[in-house]
């Protein structure tokens, strides 16, 4: 068994064209990920998938490895399939387990990675995990780009909605740390096996309604198992954020 942390990063958005090679405290975005996620112990692989050779420039010039995939890919999951089939030159085990890490998360917290991987290592009744955190507050639990998730008694996912659930019939929803309202963080593993299956998958109704990937493998019956953090993770979408994000990573370097 293998364990491969890839980060999907493409060179084009919509609202931040070149987002990945975006230089925050004097480095490229897409290293600064490299660089968080080879603190997690236990991966025996971190590789950048992209579209775009500058940014396999970058990545190698920072000391990482990156692979190329085509841009037509329809998924961040496709897309670190390809990469860890273009890396090997041959198809990954069915016990192998890979890590998918957002391109635009420079403070990625390893541990979260490490917890992620080891929920399918050490637990198969699991197909994938990925990352809840507390909702805080009414905004966002009504905000359609901040997805919810009703978990099991285990932590197991039975939904992923942009819309507010779980309804409170008779009051207001509680937010904190304690209560049933919790948030998605786009981070995800797959056991190699599942993997193979999903993406020979076509998105289903759910999917393309919601316009979340992961209901794909909840159609298909998979368990997925939710690990709970109180990060929520700081994501560069726009250039204002990546000064903001480049502040907080000069403020550590000084420490």
């Amino acid at each position: 068994m293998k364990v491969y942390g890839i980060i999907p990063s493409r060179f084009g958005s919509s609202r931040f064209p070149g987002k990945p090679l975006a230089i925050l405290a004097g480095k490229p975005l897409v290293a600064w990920v490299v660089e968080a996620v080879k603190k997690a112990r236990g991966l025996d692989e971190v590789l950048v998938a992209t579209d775009d050779e500058r940014i396999v420039k970058a990545v190698e010039e920072h000391g990482g490895k990156a692979v190329m995939t085509p841009s037509e890919l329809p998924s961040g999951t496709d897309r670190i399939a390809c990469a860890a089939r273009n890396f090997l030159g041959t198809d990954f085990a069915d016990d192998d387990i890979l890590v998918n890490i957002q391109g635009d998360e420079p403070l990625i917290d390893p541990a979260l990675v490490e917890r992620l991987a080891a929920k399918l290592r050490d637990d198969p009744r699991w197909s994938m995990a990925t990352a809840v955190t507390p909702i805080k507050c009414g905004s966002d639990f009504a905000a359609k780009t901040v997805v919810k998730v009703v978990l099991d008694r285990d932590d197991g996912a039975l939904y992923f909605s942009r819309a507010p659930i779980p309804c409170d019939r008779d009051g207001e929803p509680q937010f904190g740390a304690s209560s049933l309202y919790v948030r998605h963080l786009g981070i995800y593993a797959y056991r190699g096996a599942f993997l193979k299956k999903y993406i020979a998958e076509l998105p289903c109704p759910l999917e393309k309604t919601e316009k979340l990937e992961q209901l794909r493998a909840l159609w298909m019956g998979a368990k997925i198992a939710v690990v709970r953090t109180d990060d929520e993770g700081v994501g560069v979408d726009t250039p204002e954020d990546a000064v903001r994000v480049g502040a907080i990573l000069e403020s550590r370097a000084a420490r």
